[in-house]
């Protein structure tokens, strides 16, 4: 009964924020722990149920343990693929990173109890599994909610279509920017009047603005120029929103306004539009399997710092609290 009456007020919690913000960072967090406390009360209604409960507790503990250990080797491998196929910067070394410290956390928690005797490496375990518990939980929702958000505006219409600039390869568009360029063309065939805003300036590495690349590439598509707008002074995502909404008022368009970018991406660029001021939904064209667990790291790491003052608040509680209680132990 309380299991359940726990598992009813966060899934309302959830479904409320939904339907009045669904661009909000906290629905994710609320999104896991609506599924969590769900989970708990299917679980509930198998108490008396003699085997089956077994069964089922068993079958999740072993999934559990095997996503445990299988989830870090994971991570290196792909880390090496992307350190092969998009070079060596810090933002292709975040799964290769997590992998590694989650190898660290397990090492030092065998360790604490091998030598249970070692009140520091106990202290130590105790607040990685607290800090990595967090984490793990907050990305969990990130991703599950991402998901969810992602297919929220899937068939939408719209009377101005936005697309994200992501860098070129000389004067060509590469396969990531098309991807979100193919997406913007089956939303126009949706909404045959919609403009397409075509969003990015011109990188240092680069022979032409990307909003210049784009826009041919959406001719050469079959779009017509008149309904391709080039917003080409744009290096960041906030300002790609923002000269493009910028345009699209200076043209007197007050309808329904969509910015492409990749399924990956889709939920921070929401976050930040509303954070904005903006009214637009974002919707997500598909990436590269290699390049998710990367960069939806990243996409989550940037999410953690634009909320650092909460993010981190649960942090320093979760690592110190371990240190405070031993402290107070022995005093």
């Amino acid at each position: 009964m309380v299991a359940g009456l726990f598992a009813l007020f966060t899934v309302l919690v959830f479904v409320v924020r939904l339907v009045r913000e669904p661009r909000r960072f906290g629905n994710a967090v609320w999104f896991a722990i609506a599924l969590l406390f769900t989970g708990m009360w299917l679980l509930s209604l198998l108490n008396g149920s003699g085997w089956v409960q077994t069964v089922v507790v068993v079958l999740i503990t072993v999934l559990a343990g095997m996503s445990a250990l299988v989830l870090p080797w994971a991570l290196i491998v792909n880390g090496v693929v992307m350190l092969r196929r998009e070079g060596r910067r810090l933002a292709n070394l975040l799964s290769l990173l997590a992998g590694l410290a989650m190898l660290g956390i397990y090492v030092l928690t065998v360790s604490s109890l091998v030598f249970s005797h070692r009140i520091l490496l106990l202290m130590l375990a105790s607040s990685a599994l607290l800090v990595a518990g967090y984490l793990g939980f907050v990305f969990t929702g990130l991703l599950l909610y991402s998901v969810l958000y992602s297919r929220l505006n899937r068939r939408a219409r719209a009377d101005a279509v936005i697309v994200l600039g992501s860098g070129l390869l000389g004067d060509r568009v590469p396969p990531l920017l098309a991807s979100r360029l193919d997406r913007a063309v089956e939303v126009r065939q949706r909404s045959p009047q919609a403009l397409l805003v075509v969003s990015g300036g011109q990188g240092p590495d680069e022979s032409t603005s990307e909003a210049a690349a784009m826009a041919r590439y959406l001719t050469e598509a079959g779009v017509p120029e008149s309904q391709v707008v080039l917003e080409d002074r744009a290096t960041t995502t906030d300002e790609n929103l923002r000269f493009s909404a910028d345009l699209l008022a200076a043209r007197g368009l007050e309808g329904r306004m969509l910015a492409v970018t990749n399924n990956y991406h889709v939920f921070r660029t929401a976050v930040l539009a509303r954070r904005l001021g903006l009214r637009l939904d974002v919707i997500g064209a598909k990436t590269a399997s290699y390049f998710v667990p990367s960069a939806f790291l990243r996409e989550f790491v940037a999410l953690l710092a634009q909320y650092r003052k909460t993010n981190g608040a649960a942090l320093i509680v979760l690592a110190g609290g371990p240190i405070l209680l031993t402290i107070l132990a022995n005093l």
